[in-house]
């Protein structure tokens, strides 16, 4: 235990001398001839620089004359007329915008993002930062195994999956693995996440999934509500003391966390494209939206080694779940075996074989989709149902079909050879590469910009908790449905089987099913969400 505060210790120190060895940065005319091997042109300004490497950079605008030079939506008082130094680059993501008003009156603005990072990290080849992510996997699972009293005492508070997502994290946030380098969430999301859909849900059982009742929807419904009012409230709350955030197109930015949160990535990029919330807002709303949801997403793994007394707290009865659970296991012991190498063939083949069929899928209705709803006559209606076009909403749910109808033939019975065990080996490593795009160094040294974004993020998720809180204590509903609820949402088909699992991996499919819910419906709770917030910034 000593050595885990220990290390929980020096996790503090870092950030906190994070915090206080931050610079800022500075913009003026490019006076220094000797660096001009730093210079990059404003159209080629795209990608990751390295402070370690190049802690100044010049900027040169090729015929491109009397733009008003914004960095990071401030005003640096230049012209595109000279080339612009930028000193002592502050790590996180910039924005250069380029603004002016032509000769007909029509103003002009033209932007350039890029990520800045203190160094280049120890391990880039994605083989090695896959086998420090598996390590990684080997060392928390081994230790929540252990007789040692230490461990035994550690992990009855936190739990083990919870280690499994901010290990990676801290990973990333010193500089050890990068994820902006890395394509294993990629991978991860579109390879494994559609596997373990599949895996998990051969042996579902419907009817009794059924039997679990209303409250699971209602709870659902619940997170929602709690996101839809939490939005414009978090923002009235920190107007009173910062009135700046009713200004300018932050609900802009805050309709594309109400699209991710009610629903997902693809639910985010519709409500940018209906609101057209700028590139420099998208990227600043991002890291709130990994960085809350994350945040949050911990606190539920966490409460799930408290499940009983919550469950106590609000008076629930969860025999439903526990006869779900206990059904399922029933179901496995009677179907077990030693599974031979021509099982696991054939179980992995039908499995990836069905995973490509929903990728070939995907990437033939999103399409067809996005065209119907081009050629609509009210456009309106057609944006409410702009993600209904996005590919991975369809990979999910053609993966989800493929595993629930399976579980009505004879392949059910892969479950006996270890159907759910594999597809909890895909989500757990889906899990680690998740932890590792969370960086809480760029969040600190970008504090300035993210200060009252982050406030109404936080205050955003409280308000959702509140509601789910109280809505759970009045219908007496246990804490599973809590947690699977709110994930289904604020997580998606990515968290939400994750949370679920980590009460029991036979209860991941109920996860699933409501993260499909979340993407039908997220748009439109996005919508009315940023009707208020527009609201109060207008």
């Amino acid at each position: 235990m000593k050595k885990i505060i220990g290390l929980v210790s020096l996790f503090i120190c870092g950030l906190i001398f994070s915090l206080f060895s931050q610079t800022k940065v500075e913009t003026s005319n490019y006076l220094n001839n000797s660096d001009k091997n730093k210079a990059i042109s404003f159209n080629d300004l795209e990608g990751i620089f390295y402070a370690s490497e190049d802690p100044n950079l010049t900027i040169t605008f090729e015929e491109m004359y009397d733009y008003a030079i914004y960095f990071d939506a401030k005003n640096t008082e230049l012209l595109s007329n000279t080339d612009v130094f930028l000193k002592d680059l502050q790590r996180g993501d910039h924005t250069i915008t380029l603004k002016k008003v032509n000769a007909a009156g029509d103003s002009e603005e033209i932007s350039k993002s890029f990520k800045v990072k203190a160094a280049r990290p120890w391990f880039s080849n994605d083989a090695t930062v896959f086998g420090l992510l598996m390590i990684v996997l080997f060392f928390v699972f081994k230790t929540a195994k252990s007789e040692r009293s230490y461990f035994k005492k550690f992990y009855k508070v936190v739990p083990a999956l919870l280690l499994c997502y901010f290990i990676p994290a801290g990973l990333n946030s010193f500089g050890i693995i990068s994820s902006e380098e890395s394509n294993l969430y990629f991978i991860a999301s579109r390879y494994l996440l559609p596997a373990s859909l599949i895996l998990l849900c051969l042996s579902i059982d419907i009817p009794a999934i059924k039997r679990l009742g209303s409250k699971a929807i209602i709870m659902f419904f619940a997170a929602t509500a709690g996101i839809v009012v939490g939005g414009p409230l978090a923002l009235y709350v920190v107007s009173l003391f910062a009135p700046e955030v009713l200004n300018g197109e932050i609900w802009r930015g805050l309709s594309t966390v109400a699209g991710s949160w009610i629903g997902g990535g693809a639910n985010q990029t519709a409500m940018k494209e209906i609101y057209g919330a700028s590139d420099q807002m998208f990227s600043a709303m991002i890291v709130v939206d990994v960085f809350v949801a994350n945040l949050f997403m911990s606190v539920l793994l966490f409460g799930t080694g408290y499940n009983k007394k919550l469950n106590r707290f609000f008076k629930a009865d969860d025999s439903a779940i526990e006869s779900l659970k206990t059904k399922m296991e029933e179901f496995q012991m009677s179907v077990s075996k030693i599974a031979s190498f021509n099982d696991l063939i054939y179980m992995l083949g039908i499995t990836f074989c069905c995973v490509g069929i929903a990728h070939l899928g995907a990437d033939y209705i999103g399409p067809w989709v996005t065209e119907i709803l081009n050629g609509m006559e009210n456009q309106t209606a057609a944006r409410l149902m702009v993600s209904f076009g996005n590919g991975f909403f369809w990979l999910v749910v053609l993966s989800t079909l493929f595993g629930v109808g399976l579980s009505f033939t004879k392949y059910r019975e892969f479950e006996g050879v270890g159907a759910s065990k594999i597809g909890s080996v895909f989500l757990y490593v889906l899990v680690a590469t998740i932890g590792m795009k969370m960086d809480i160094m760029e969040l600190i040294a970008n504090w300035g910009v993210f200060k009252f974004l982050l406030s109404i993020g936080l205050i955003w998720i409280m308000v959702h908790a509140l509601f789910l809180f109280v809505v759970a204590k009045i219908i007496k509903a246990p804490f599973f449905y809590v947690a699977v609820g709110s994930q289904a949402n604020v997580g998606g088909a990515a968290s939400a089987p994750i949370v679920a699992s980590a009460f029991s991996p036979s209860l991941a499919p109920v996860g699933v099913l409501l993260a499909v819910l979340g993407y039908a419906v997220g748009t439109f709770g996005a919508i009315v969400c940023t009707l208020m917030t527009q609201a109060l910034s207008v």
